[in-house]
């Protein structure tokens, strides 16, 4: 007789053994075997040693799509198709869990049947004794169908991403927390000349320059501990010897609990950025010997002209004496001109060695120098205001030379304003740097010129107004004190020349 889905022979109380008033009902057990039994997330059937379905709980039914009055008492070859059956060999299996009385270890099933999706189970058959005779085998089927499905997934992202770092023409390193390289993309193949499975196991920071092998460790350490590392370049040594400048991002790998267990590094090859980097240089330093050279060439020519024709009229006979003199003293003039544009010439080229360094006050050099200027800015219509917040601020350096940077910043704000205008000298202390700013009302530079005011014989001004050098050779001279020189204008409304100079020592200053 078929019996209902799930349903097994009932259980019955030991013979001799009274029912108890408080011990639950045979039907009460029955109910409770049902609901665990519906309750359960696998698919179970109960099969019994002529291979035919004793019980299947809903599960089963539901995912098979299938009645219990079609199932129950039914042949496992009407209950599953055939070609599962083939390629599981499903029955033979139960067959030999009846003979042997042991278990069948899981495999796995794709279950797939007309207007069914197709449903992956990891099934085992478990024996069903009483006693020692096996009266009963049970097949349990666990759905796996989206557990293989988010592993495919896995698996295909996994290859993706594969892909991607494979691909990458940056360097793609992992290492373990202790900086031991378990990957090594073929980017890092190529550009080092080191083969994955040579350097796997190996410590990263053996593979940089020798001097540079501490920076990387310490990099390592500190994303180790979980903080945070900013860009930096390190030369990577190749198989070949050669050092390759390579711009390391590092990033630390965390398991699921947070702590980090690894790193990634990603690097890229600076070395055809360096190389483009070293054309440019090249590039601009002929395109400034150019500008140079065109400079000296047109400054040299006016006064030697003139020097030419004077000579020539030398020669010539005359009784005009006063002439004569004045032929002189233009050649005079003009050889004397020559001989100041090649003095700022070789200054700029060769700046005179600060070897008289002493400690210099730039507020009392700034209140010099205006004064030295204070006439001719008068006589400009620019007014001059200073604005010092210390008493003094001390530097070491060449007192004769940084007053000439000081005397072209403010010849060069007196030349922007033609007409008048105002010039701010200030002199501070910020940090552990002397500061000397002069600002000016001036008509400002362009801003495709700001790039080019340090440039010898660059000049903004008429043919005969200057010959470009007295900003070079600022620039020349605060670098040779060790300080930076920084301009900021606008157009229309005026410039702004910063020098920044280290503090020799800020202690009795007031």
């Amino acid at each position: 007789m078929k019996k209902s889905a799930g349903a097994v022979n009932r259980s019955s109380t030991k013979k001799g053994t009274p029912p108890s008033a408080t011990a639950p009902s045979e039907g009460w057990y029955e109910k409770l075997y049902y609901m665990l039994l519906g309750s359960i997330p696998f698919s179970l059937i109960l099969i019994d040693r002529a291979l035919r379905v004793v019980s299947a709980n809903r599960n089963f039914l539901e995912k098979a799509r299938r009645s219990e009055v079609n199932t129950i008492g039914a042949p496992i070859r009407e209950v599953f198709p055939s070609a599962i059956l083939e390629f599981t060999r499903l029955e033979v299996k139960v067959r030999g869990v009846f003979d042997t009385g042991l278990p069948l270890h899981g495999a796995q099933m794709t279950y797939r049947a007309p207007g069914i999706p197709t449903r992956i189970y990891y099934y085992t058959v478990v024996p069903v004794k009483s006693g020692n005779v096996v009266e009963h085998a049970m097949l349990v089927m666990d759905d796996i169908t989206e557990k293989v499905q988010l592993s495919k997934k896995a698996r295909m992202i996994e290859r993706h991403l594969a892909s991607v770092v494979e691909s990458a023409n940056d360097l793609v390193v992992s290492t373990d927390a202790e900086g031991r390289i378990v990957s090594w993309n073929t980017a890092a193949e190529r550009i080092s000349g080191y083969r994955a499975d040579e350097v796997r196991g190996q410590l990263l920071g053996e593979l940089c320059a020798s001097a540079q092998r501490d920076d990387l460790t310490a990099i390592i350490r500190r994303l180790a501990k979980g903080n945070a590392v900013k860009f930096q370049e390190l030369n990577l040594a190749a198989r070949s010897g050669r050092l390759v400048p390579v711009d390391w991002s590092c990033s630390p790998i965390r398991d699921d609990s947070g702590k980090v267990s690894g790193v990634v590094a990603v690097g890229r090859d600076l070395s055809e950025r360096r190389a483009f980097e070293e054309r440019l240089y090249q590039s601009e330093k002929l395109a400034a010997l150019g500008v140079m050279a065109g400079g000296i060439a047109h400054e040299l020519r006016n006064p030697l002209s003139v020097g030419f024709s004077a000579a020539q009229f030398l020669q010539a006979p005359s009784r005009d004496p006063a002439f004569q003199q004045e032929c002189v003293g233009k050649i005079l003039d003009g050889i004397q001109r020559a001989s100041t544009i090649i003095e700022n010439l070789l200054r700029f080229a060769r700046p005179a060695p600060s070897n008289q360094v002493e400690s210099v006050n730039l507020v009392a050099l700034a209140r010099e120098t205006a004064g030295l200027l204070a006439p001719r800015t008068k006589l400009e219509k620019v007014k001059v205001r200073e604005d010092y917040e210390n008493a003094s601020v001390l530097i070491s350096g060449n007192a004769s030379l940084l007053q000439q940077v000081l005397m072209n910043l403010i010849l060069n704000a007196c030349q922007a304003m033609p007409t008048g205008g105002d010039i701010v000298i200030a002199v501070r202390r910020e940090a552990a740097e002397a500061v000397v700013c002069v600002s000016d009302t001036g008509c400002g530079i362009p801003t495709s010129h700001l790039s080019k005011v340090f440039d010898p014989f660059f000049t903004t001004q008429p043919v005969g107004k200057g010959t470009g050098l007295g900003l070079s050779i600022c620039y020349t001279i605060v670098k040779q004190h060790g300080g930076v020189i920084e301009v900021d204008s606008e157009e229309g409304r005026g410039s702004t020349l910063t020098v920044r100079l280290p503090l020799a020592d800020i202690r009795g200053e007031g």
